[in-house]
């Protein structure tokens, strides 16, 4: 798109622009990617579609984005909330593949709108999920000298709580109660190892089966977005960590004290 044509956008224009660029940018946001890629995609989307240059601020539940166009002459501000949703990398790669698709076949804004209405999930079979996730933390338990008894009930555990954290999400509970019934449910399971004597290595049991629940991508991200300036998202993310850190504590306290345990 040459200068002559930049300059001759209209609002209404410019405005459809806005709303597509400020929802790719939501839906990263919502889906996990950090704040950096979310700023920089919407800039190159912007620039591929026809406005001058994109300004973007970004806080943990809401973006504000101004395009500037017509030699930064005329702006349209928009701003979307963005609500919690589980992470999906799978997403986020689409709508940086729909970026390049724009920037490399200068597709407009309709194929924008269209491809993003058409993005959607891409979820493993859940049966698929639950083995794999027992199966990691039982591969976790093993590595830290457990025998086998443990190693079966960290798998029979985690994939039982890995169930049970599906089923709320689908259901669509607050991640917080979430973590926290998954977190009680896995200590509840795992304990049976203790109550009846049936491992040498109990603890171990019991501190794997909650593996599945270490929210690391959160801590990761918050980590880059407060080294990469962007304090207010990498606080916001840090915070929501910790929030879920501390409902796990408080399932797996709850287990223990039901079955007056002492701990691991």
């Amino acid at each position: 798109m040459n200068e002559n044509q930049i300059s001759k956008i209209t609002n209404e224009d410019q405005t459809r622009i806005t709303r597509a660029i400020i929802k790719a940018a939501v839906i990263m946001l919502e889906f996990g990617a950090e704040s950096t890629l979310i700023e920089h995609t919407a800039q190159r989307l912007g620039i591929a579609l026809g406005v001058d240059s994109v300004e973007v601020s970004l806080i943990p539940s809401a973006i504000v984005l101004t395009t500037l166009s017509n030699k930064q002459s005329q702006s349209v501000t928009t701003t979307r909330r963005a609500h919690h949703k589980p992470i999906n990398m799978s997403i986020v790669c689409d709508v940086q593949k729909m970026c390049q698709d724009v920037e490399k076949y200068k597709y407009n804004v309709d194929f924008v709108l269209k491809t993003m209405k058409n993005i959607q999930p891409n979820y493993y079979n859940r049966w698929l999920v639950v083995f794999m996730v027992g199966l990691s933390c039982a591969s976790f338990a093993y590595l830290y000298k457990a025998d086998w008894q443990a190693f079966g009930i960290t798998f029979l555990a985690s994939a039982l709580a890995m169930f049970v954290r599906q089923e709320l999400s689908r259901k669509k509970f607050v991640m917080i109660i979430t973590f926290g019934v998954t977190a009680f449910v896995a200590t509840l399971i795992a304990s049976t190892a203790h109550i009846f004597n049936l491992s040498s290595t109990p603890n171990i049991a019991l501190s794997s089966s909650v593996i599945l629940l270490a929210p690391g991508f959160p801590f990761v991200n918050s980590v880059l977005d407060a080294v990469k300036g962007y304090l207010a998202m990498g606080w916001g993310r840090w915070m929501q960590a910790v929030l879920l850190t501390v409902a796990t504590s408080i399932g797996i306290i709850l287990a223990f004290t039901l079955l007056s345990l002492k701990g691991w």
